[in-house]
This record gives structure tokens, C-alpha cells and sequence, in this order.
């Protein structure tokens, strides 16, 4: 059993920044392949970035390539997602999700563990 718990989130103005972060329980942390995920109101979760277990192969999805950076520290047990440029239509509840595989896929059916969300706003 894998425990994700998100962190950084909150309020910035358009043009801002933010970290987030995403700490996991377990000893296998290594072995998962690990993505970010987001949710607007009244649209369907999307993929936003995903990572494999060692951090070799990383996935955007074309709103945010350039403005965002994931990343993983394995020794830490922790993702993280560098927002840069931020935009109002960034604003959403992101989530952490693990899947039990280390090797890095992008379809939502295929991670096992979430977090449990964290709201990021973009003011304009």
C-alpha cells in the first residue's frame, strides 16, 4: 500500500509560480512510475506530467510543456511539479498518482495510488 500526500499548492496571481510536491510512503517509492494529474470544474482529470522510476523518461502534455518540470528525488521519497508562467486555465485540483511499474505511461487507467488533491489557483 502506497500513501500520497500533496503539498505546495494554493493562490498566485497569472505569470507566478508554484511547487508542488508529493511525498510517498514505502519502501518501494524506486519502483514506481509516478505522474501528476489535474481536474478544472466540470472537465475530466487530464494527465499533466509523468516520470519513470528513474527519472530518464518525463511526459507533458502540450498546455504546459515549457512551463512545467516534474521531477523525483528517490532518496526522499518525493515528486515534485515546478509551475512556471502560470495561467488562469492552470487553475484546477491536482493530484499525485503511483502506479506499480516503473516504467512511465500517461493513461489515468493505469495508476493504482492517488493522492488525495491539492487546489491551485491562478488569478488573472
Amino acid at each position: 500500500q502506497v500513501q500520497l500526500v500533496e503539498s505546495g499548492g494554493g493562490l498566485v496571481q497569472a505569470g507566478g509560480s508554484l511547487r508542488l510536491s508529493c511525498a510517498a510512503s514505502g519502501r518501494t517509492f524506486i519502483t514506481y512510475a509516478m505522474a501528476w494529474f489535474r481536474q478544472a470544474p466540470g472537465k475530466e482529470r487530464e494527465t499533466v506530467a509523468a516520470i519513470s522510476w528513474s527519472g530518464g523518461a518525463t511526459y507533458y502534455a502540450d498546455s504546459v510543456k515549457g512551463r512545467f518540470t516534474i521531477s523525483r528525488d528517490n532518496a526522499k521519497n518525493t515528486v515534485f511539479l515546478e509551475m512556471n508562467s502560470l495561467k488562469p486555465e492552470d487553475t484546477a485540483v491536482y493530484y499525485c498518482a503511483a502506479r506499480s511499474d516503473p516504467v512511465m505511461r500517461i493513461e489515468i487507467r493505469t495508476y493504482k495510488y492517488w493522492g488525495q488533491g491539492i487546489q491551485v489557483t491562478v488569478s488573472s
